[in-house]
């Protein structure tokens, strides 16, 4: 297969920055993203893609088939959804939906598998093959590939191969992070309920405290990553919520503990929701209150398939030079791209966004965090070749 001719891409470059602008006037938060789904759908239908029937109310998969012939199905995933979170950028074209803004740079994403789309229409003559794109809502409450995956995305077996990509203000723009194995976190949920015994704050010992029960658990947690998991095993256990009491001089009877369990390597997760069940019972036990835990799991870690890396680091050579592909740091981030590598093989990618001059600095979720569409060429550029090069590779492995 001989490489599109990407030269072309600039005739879109515009285009692209105002579908951007649009996407990041409007946001809409998880499961919600009822507009934004009938964007996407015009844009596709527009450009010749086929959109596929799904059950979802949000969301869009569509797909487009190359004029050389028969061949694999390869797939590009964009989330959509925005967060709530009062906009603080002063941009000209900042949310107008009252606090809900795009602080993750999800717009910034969909405009890229956008451009890629649009390349790819316009160049079907010269690739066999499909290509899906997959524009995913909730990925910020991590229900939305399940979603997706639930809906049938891979049960006709189509699909081979999946790539995503997130921007990293972390990052210089103009560098692509790329590691195999792993670079996201798996993330699970906690919730622990102390049950104690209320009553009067004068009269202690005729209750049992389940305030300081919870906190003797909060603090015991604390030890148990450090006490028990191999110290060269990254684990994080916080409790971001303590719920209890009614008033100043009533002793309570009951607590809420809710938190976030992060974790990379599949062995260790499987042994944390134990070993905390554990530590917390025995610690609520000893101030004679009982624990109760639910250990709710959510994501998987991103673990990069060395084989669709290799694809994605060859593209970006190409397109950048090898001199900016960076190895990122693994972050105790999350991200639910990993439930689809738990069926295909697939890569996530960071894509630098950080420009200190034009003030693109803040990290994701802040008020005040910015997208940078000066990467926009150079990435569509890298997603259209990642794809091509992913058929090509299927084809000869056949």
């Amino acid at each position: 297969m001989e490489q599109i001719q990407l030269t072309n891409i600039d005739h879109l470059i515009g285009k692209l920055i105002e579908i951007r602008q649009e996407l990041h006037r409007y946001p809409e938060v998880s499961s919600k993203e009822f507009e934004t789904t009938e964007r996407l759908k015009k844009w596709l239908l527009d450009s010749g893609y086929r959109i596929l029937p799904t059950k979802m109310k949000t969301g869009v998969i569509a797909e487009i088939e190359g004029l050389k012939g028969p061949g694999p199905t390869v797939a590009f995933r964009a989330d959509i959804d925005a967060l709530p979170i009062i906009e603080q950028t002063g941009l000209s074209y900042s949310s107008k939906n009252e606090g809900i803004s795009h602080t993750c740079g999800h717009d910034l994403h969909m405009t890229l598998a956008l451009g890629a789309a649009f390349v790819l229409a316009e160049s079907r003559d010269q690739f066999n093959g499909t290509v899906q794109f997959i524009f995913q809502p909730a990925e910020e409450t991590t229900q939305g590939a399940k979603e997706v995956i639930e809906n049938g995305l891979f049960e006709d077996g189509k699909i081979k191969a999946i790539f995503g990509l997130h921007n990293q203000p972390g990052i210089p723009a103009g560098k692509i992070g790329l590691t195999e194995g792993n670079l996201m976190a798996a993330v699970d949920t906690l919730h622990i309920k102390i049950t104690g015994k209320s009553g009067h704050g004068a009269i202690p010992q005729n209750t049992v405290d389940s305030v300081v029960a919870g906190s003797a658990v909060v603090m015991g947690l604390q030890s148990a990553v450090s006490r028990n998991i191999d110290p060269f095993e990254p684990v994080v256990i916080t409790i971001g919520k303590f719920i209890s009491g009614t008033t100043h001089n009533v002793i309570a009877g009951e607590a809420e503990l809710i938190g976030t369990v992060r974790s990379f390597n599949p062995r260790v997760r499987q042994i944390l929701p134990e070993l905390i069940k554990r530590i917390a019972c025995e610690i609520a036990k000893g101030y004679n209150a009982d624990a109760q835990v639910d250990f709710i799991p959510q994501v998987p870690a991103i673990q990069n398939d060395p084989v669709m890396t290799h694809i994605v680091q060859e593209a970006a050579e190409e397109v950048v030079g090898r001199d900016a592909i960076v190895q990122p740091e693994p972050t105790m981030g999350g991200e639910d791209f990993s439930l689809y590598q738990q069926y295909r093989p697939g890569c996530f990618f960071w894509v630098g966004t950080g420009d200190e001059e034009k003030g693109i600095t803040k990290q994701w979720h802040d008020p005040a965090f910015l997208a940078n569409d000066d990467i926009i060429p150079d990435t569509v550029r890298i997603i259209v070749q990642t794809l091509l090069k992913t058929i090509k590779h299927l084809d000869s492995s056949r």
